[in-house]
């Protein structure tokens, strides 16, 4: 595992350059804290130290034993390791767009989930709680297949996948460009979602997108900005 975790961070920091860093505050991330059941490892300072997050210990190393390691670095925008994690604001407005870039392959899915999605069973989309994008095309809610990318349009390593939610609706945009598979079903409260196993490496973009979001949809907005 330790050995796992430290090729993780090499890869995290490598090719570090081509990260797009916030200008306001305060900035959607990956929040830690609503990691339940998992084992979060925060990178800071450079890479120099590991912390565990706010779980007791005896979930911590119960959490090790399962093999559940999720590494965030990069203030909060960079996802590797083996787990998922919601993001840090709620998805309040009426149509949210944010972004992720695949820095390397691997198992991965993005998407929306509620606060109860368990974020140690990947891959997510097989309860009522989530509703993601997986690495192979589908899109899965309540185990349920929604809907499918175009074989010849799988998301690659450097592909940028922006995702739109306007409470009824997930869409997928890949490098910009409309992949016209809508998916739905989810209720509730829902926040961004990541998951990565298999050596896969996403950052996350909630702002200063790489393309331009589609008509309507912006980033998103904290709920005193919305009113």
């Amino acid at each position: 595992m330790a050995t796992s975790v430290l090729c993780c961070l090499r890869c995290c920091r490598d090719g570090g350059t081509g990260h797009i860093p916030l200008k306001e505050m305060p900035a959607v991330q990956l929040d830690t804290q609503h990691m339940e059941m998992g084992f979060c490892k925060v990178a800071q300072a450079g890479l120099d130290f590991l912390h565990s997050s706010s779980l007791p210990t005896s979930t911590s190393q119960s959490a090790g034993i399962t093999g559940t390691d999720v590494v965030i670095v990069k203030n909060g925008r960079r996802i590797c390791g083996t787990g998922g994690c919601l993001a840090s604001a709620p998805l309040h407005q009426n149509k949210s767009y944010f972004e992720f870039k695949i820095q390397s392959t691997g198992i991965w899915g993005i998407g929306v989930a509620t606060q109860k999605v368990n974020l140690n069973q990947i891959p997510l989309g097989r309860d009522v709680h989530s509703l993601v994008m997986r690495n192979d095309g589908a899109l899965y809610h309540n185990n349920e297949e929604k809907n499918r990318l175009p074989a010849n349009s799988l998301p690659q390593e450097g592909d940028v996948v922006g995702i739109t939610y306007d409470h009824v609706e997930l869409n997928v945009y890949l490098n910009g460009k409309n992949m016209h598979c809508p998916a739905s079903g989810i209720r509730g409260t829902v926040y961004p979602v990541v998951y990565v196993d298999d050596s896969a490496i996403l950052d996350c973009q909630f702002s200063e997108f790489y393309h331009t979001p589609p008509p309507g949809f912006e980033k998103i907005l904290f709920e005193q900005q919305i009113f």
